[in-house]
């Protein structure tokens, strides 16, 4: 870690990425263009949408499974090299671009979504692992909680803006308000291009880089590097069952964030007001989540609050798949008129409160257990491990789906984090940091 600790300004440079990047995990992830192209773009004679839910799942699997190969090899260049902001960069330009050429997606074209799906998704993703190995530069150990949060809650806000913004002038998710709703490709692109500005304004590339005589020989590198860290890995124990448990924790996320708005549509059967207000009601308590799990991380440790997380994280899936039944008992029970979507709503907070907290507690983990010199390398093994993950997660649920429902297939997410919390329980904190201050080449 640097010496000089990062200025305000700076910490808001690096959280703005997070900000701008929101927008399109909400827009073309989460809340719009999965349902558009589950039910628009693909479509199902049968009203079930089961192929579309499987193949919006196997477009973003190819995007993490690209992002498996390459996250670690980059990183161990950029740690060479000292070119984060460059990398940083061509992702997030690749990002704007492939992103706002989902406007020439019309229904049926399934195989240009598919792939213009795979290289955006990548390219936000990947980037992902390049923003958050500054973090280690921007405050002391003891501070990297609150700051991980602070982005983290930052991004959150930066998608609510987004994704009320878009709802707000492009309407609904339907094929007669298709030629409006298709916008939302470009709009999420443009959001992404103005809001990332101050980050690379801002933010500064520290370490002194090296260079090689050919650019191949920067490839032959970082294989080599990712070689030796990854047989290394075995000193930093508690960093190799952090790196476990998240894989576990972000199957379920990433199944969370690809298909909630999914499930409300299908199972749930949500009105649009309703869908609406269950994302402003999520942004609002991941965004507080953050913040307050930061807070609470750099008093009590990152691994306890992560620890929490998880077991919020098992009570809400459960609350998820019961949530048609919590309705019919409170009407059946106390003659409450409680519909099925405005129950949805209220286990909506407490996904919600974790959502943000989950990561950020991951992330800070990660910054405080990798050795210096080699934290982009090992943010890349983060990005890694966590699209391995969403390959695990987003391939699981969709074939469940199609075997049982989506109701029933959402249940395989209780079960990953509870694996995800078992696997936790073994790490130490303070040896970790030991093992991350001591020689590993």
């Amino acid at each position: 870690m640097s010496t000089a600790l990062a200025t305000r300004k700076e910490i808001f440079g690096w959280a703005m990425f997070d900000f701008a990047n929101q927008g399109y995990t909400l827009l073309i992830i989460t809340v719009i263009y999965g349902d558009l192209f589950t039910r628009i773009i693909v479509g199902d004679a049968a009203g079930d949408y089961r192929l579309g839910n499987l193949l919006w799942s196997l477009a973003l699997a190819a995007s993490y499974a690209l992002v498996v190969l390459t996250a670690p090899v980059f990183g161990a260049i950029i740690d060479f090299s000292a070119t984060r902001k460059k990398f940083l960069f061509v992702s997030y330009l690749l990002t704007v671009i492939t992103t706002s050429m989902l406007y020439f997606i019309a229904p049926g074209s399934i195989v240009p979504a598919m792939v213009l799906l795979i290289i955006s998704n990548y390219a936000y993703s990947i980037g992902e692992s390049f923003i958050a190995s500054f973090l280690t530069d921007l405050g002391k150990p003891e501070d990297l909680g609150k700051i991980s949060g602070f982005g983290w809650a930052l991004g959150y806000v930066g998608g609510l803006v987004a994704t009320a913004v878009a709802l707000l002038f492009l309407g609904e998710v339907s094929q007669d308000n298709f030629e409006r709703i298709r916008w939302v490709g470009p709009f999420a692109g443009g959001f992404f291009l103005v809001a990332a500005i101050p980050t690379f304004i801002w933010l500064k590339e520290r370490g002194r880089g090296r260079r090689l005589a050919h650019p191949p020989q920067y490839l032959f590198l970082g294989f080599r590097r990712v070689r030796k860290t990854w047989v290394k890995l075995v000193q930093l124990r508690d960093l190799a069952l952090l790196f476990g448990s998240i894989f576990f924790s972000m199957c379920g996320i990433y199944i969370i964030i690809a298909f909630t708005f999914i499930y409300g549509a299908q199972v749930i059967r949500w009105d649009e007001s309703v869908r609406v207000l269950m994302f402003v009601i999520v942004q609002i308590t991941a965004t507080l989540g953050a913040l307050g799990f930061g807070f609470i991380q750099d008093r009590i440790g990152a691994k306890v609050t992560y620890v929490m997380t998880l077991l919020l994280w098992i009570l809400a899936i459960i609350l998820i798949y019961l949530t048609p039944d919590l309705a019919d008992w409170a009407t059946s029970l106390f003659a409450w008129n409680w519909q099925a979507q405005y129950v949805f709503l209220g286990v909506g907070c407490i996904a919600g409160t974790c959502l943000g907290a989950t990561q950020s507690a991951g992330r800070a983990l990660v910054g405080l257990l990798s050795p210096h010199g080699k934290v982009a390398e090992l943010f890349g093994f983060w990005g890694m491990f966590s699209k391995a993950a969403a390959i695990v997660g987003l391939v699981g649920i969709g074939l469940l789906q199609v075997a049982f429902g989506l109701q029933a297939a959402i249940l395989f997410c209780a079960l990953l984090f509870a694996a995800a919390f078992i696997v936790a329980l073994a790490l130490n904190e303070e040896r970790g940091r030991a093992q991350a201050a001591g020689p590993v080449k």
